[in-house]
Parts: structure tokens; sequence; C-alpha cells
């Protein structure tokens, strides 16, 4: 397995131009191969063919008169053998055949310059089946039929035709002869045009293959150089990535330790205005009871009950702020907690109906500034709710999904418009803690009715 993964990492490696080069060397050599193999077979094919129809054609014209005899008799006559012996001896045509065959139906040798061989029955070979059918056939230098052993012996290069002897009247094929011709120049003639064609054909898939690679090789070398340029581009973004990253995280632990600096001094500034003006009212307010048990006119006593109903009022409403601005005990809570704890505390002081909805029993670990988050997110949804919508159908939905957590405050008021109604100062603020977070924050109509409120914080910062 191990040196097949080195070959295609290897392979992957490559350049374009390398891998393209590979390949289309591959299939141009065999391609090559193939057409130079076909082109030099037609070539030899249509060289031996012209030779042979030449020599045919003359051969056809001298021994088509004495083969006449073959359409009634399957031997020559004396006088018709004795001619067609000079025709082969005493001509230049004659010089060149050095043996001579005439076939009859069904491979029957009726002449030959080999007597020995005269009334055997061969094989009928293709060529002799071509030549029946009225064709020219031949064949240079394939000297294996059996019929060829005497001419095999020579060593000389043969070539070997086979022309149909026709009736002058009829146009019947009576005979076939098949005569062997030395022919050292087709020989060399071959040998020539067998070089030609390959030198063609490789000089033309060369050409074709060099013009093509250098081709690609251009286009591969722009890929190279965008992908170099790609990869440093990629690799500068991932870096600034990577710090945008840390830079997000410095911020986000930085808002929330600025959070929880914020509601410690909430607190801070809520115990003070307990302890401090809160006390300082409630001594007043002992003192006016002390006054009014006194003597004085019934107008004095009336002005006392208008102090003190502003002192009482104003008591009540420092030690509300006081404990609004208290810091919830939410450090050891999780978040369907932190939840379930924010909207008790609202229906203990405002006695409302509020249903919960909570589907997140993810054990992540959430940052104390994000638990402040939560409770904030449901105490001031439950007020606004309260205040502005008459407590209708008041619910507190808590998902966690997909490693994200989304939490979701609603009614069923009369909702409002956030691009015609601004934020006050409550839903800003909260706005504002939500994302400082890294969380997004969502405020306007239901999806049916009402008003809803929606955060979403994304679990995996976290962890």
């Amino acid at each position: 397995m191990k040196p097949r993964s080195a070959e295609t990492s290897l392979w992957k490696g490559a350049s374009l131009a390398t891998q393209y080069a590979v390949a289309s060397g591959a299939v141009l050599v065999l391609s090559a191969i193939l057409v130079g193999t076909v082109v030099s077979g037609r070539i030899e094919e249509n060289v031996v063919r012209n030779s042979a129809n030449s020599t045919a054609l003359f051969m056809e014209s001298v021994l088509a008169p004495i083969g006449q005899q073959f359409s009634d008799q399957d031997r020559l006559s004396p006088g018709a053998r004795r001619a067609l012996e000079e025709i082969f001896e005493n001509t230049p045509i004659g010089k060149r055949v050095i043996s001579y065959k005439i076939w009859k139906q069904d491979g029957v040798v009726v002449e030959a310059s080999d007597p020995s061989i005269v009334g055997e029955v061969f094989p009928v070979t293709d060529d002799l089946h071509s030549a029946w059918e009225g064709q020219v056939a031949a064949e240079f230098d394939a000297l294996g039929d059996a019929e060829d052993v005497g001419e095999q012996a020579l060593g000389l290069p043969l070539l070997e035709i086979y022309s149909p002897i026709r009736e002058y009247y009829t146009g019947e094929i009576i005979a076939v002869a098949e005569f062997y011709e030395v022919h050292e120049q087709l020989a060399l003639d071959l040998v020539r045009a067998r070089r030609v064609s390959w030198m063609t054909v490789i000089g033309s898939f060369g050409g074709l293959g060099a013009v093509l690679y250098l081709i690609v090789l251009r286009g591969s070398r722009v890929i190279a150089r965008q992908q170099e340029r790609l990869q440093s581009q990629f690799r500068e973004l991932e870096s600034l990535a990577q710090r945008n990253q840390q830079l997000r995280r410095r911020v986000r632990d930085a808002a929330g330790r600025s959070a929880e600096r914020s509601d410690r001094s909430l607190r801070q500034i809520g115990a003070d205005l307990h302890d401090g003006p809160a006390q300082q009212l409630a001594f007043a307010a002992l003192r006016l009871d002390s006054l009014r048990d006194e003597q004085g006119s019934p107008d004095r006593q009336a002005e006392i009950d208008r102090v003190e109903s502003a002192i009482s009022a104003a008591l009540a409403e420092i030690r509300t702020i006081s404990r609004g601005l208290s810091l919830p005990d939410v450090a050891e809570r999780t978040p369907a907690e932190i939840v379930a704890k924010a909207v008790e505390e609202h229906r203990s002081r405002t006695g409302n109906d509020v249903t919960t909805q909570t589907a997140c029993d993810i054990a992540v670990e959430v940052p104390l500034a994000a638990r402040i988050c939560l409770f904030r997110f449901v105490q001031e949804g439950l007020n606004n709710a309260n205040r502005h919508a008459g407590a209708v159908g008041m619910v507190v939905a808590l998902s966690c999904h997909s490693n994200r957590l989304t939490l979701t405050v609603r009614d069923a008021g009369s909702g409002f418009d956030p691009a015609r109604t601004p934020f006050g100062l409550g839903l800003s603020g909260l706005r504002d803690r939500v994302e400082s977070l890294g969380g997004t924050f969502h405020a306007g109509k239901g999806v049916e009715a009402g008003c809803e409120l929606r955060l979403e914080f994304d679990l995996g910062e976290w962890t």
C-alpha cells in the first residue's frame, strides 16, 4: 500500500504540465503506433496492389488466349503447354517470373512450372478465393502456404499474384493463374515507404504533442502563479482571522469584566441607597409621626400628612431601585436555573402569570457576565411586558440547539415597531450588554402578535 500511496502523492504533487506530458505522451505514443501501423499497412497494400495490377494486366493479355482451353477441359494441349513455356522463358516478364501455377476449382493445380505438383489439391487460400471472385490478389514476401514450399526455398523477395482467367464470350472465370515475380525493387520501395510513413506519423504526432505541451505549460505556469498568490492571500487572511478572533475574544472578555464591574458598582449603589437615603427617609417618617401627636392646627396636620405620604413614596421607590440594582445570585446556576429564578422573582413581586418553556440541558461553562446577562434579559423583558402589554400572555422560552443558546421573552400585547419607536434606556442597555458579549439581540413584533425580545449566544465560543 505504501508504494501506491507514494506514487499517488507524487502524481498529485506534479505540476499540471507534467501530468499532461505524462498522460498525453502515453496517448500520443499509442496513437502514433496505431496510426503508423495502419498507414504503413495501407501504403504497403497499395504499393503491392499497384505492382500486382500492372503485372497481372500484362499476364492476363498473354495467358488469356492459352487459358481458353480450360473452359471445356482440365489440361492444356501439348502445343498450348509449349506456348506457355515460351512465354515464361523468352519474354522480359517471363524472366522475372520464376514460378507459376494454374488453378481450377477446389484447389486443384492443373498446370505448373513444377510438374511434380500438377494434379495435387491444396487448401484454398483467401487470395485464391478472392481471385475466383474476380479480383486480382497479391502478397509480397509472404510464402507461408502449403503450395509455396518450393518458392520459399529460393530465399528471394517474391511478389505472389493471383489473376483470374475469364472465358471470352461469357466472362466466366474458368481458371486462376498464380505466378511469383522476383521484385527486389519492390522490397526497397516498401522499406522506403515504411520509413517515410513512420517518420511522417512520428513527426506529426511529435509536433502536435510539443505544441500542445507548450500551451499547457504556459497555462500551468499561470495557474501555479495564481495558486501561489491565492495561497499567500489565504495564509494572510487566515492569520488576520486568527488575530481578529483573538481581538474579539479579548474585547468580549473585557466587556464581560466591565459588565461585572458595572453590576458590582450598581449593587454597591443599591446598598448605599438602602443604608443611606432610605434610612434617613425612614427616620424622617418617624419624626413626622411624633409631630402629628403634638397639638396643632388642622392645616398643619394636613401638611404633615402630605409630607409623610411623599416621604413614604420616596422610600418605597428607593427600596425598589435598591432591589433592582442588587446583583443576582447566578454564579453557580445553569442557564435553565437562571431563567427560572428570574421568572420566580417577577411572579413573587408582581403576581403575574408567566409561562416558562425550557429545552436546554447542555452542560456548558457559561461566563459570569453571560449568566448575569441572561438574568437581566428576562428581568427587563418581563418588566416591559408588565408595563406596556398589561402582563398578557407572557412567555419565557429557553432552547439550546446546534451549539447555540436562544432565549426569548414575548407577550400578547399590541407590540411595537422598532423602526418607528426608538428603544428606551432599558432595551438600549440590554442590547449593548448582549452584543458586547458576542451575542445577537432582536426586539420587535412577535410571530403572531405582541412583542418579542430574543437573544442568541454561540456556545462554541465558551468551550
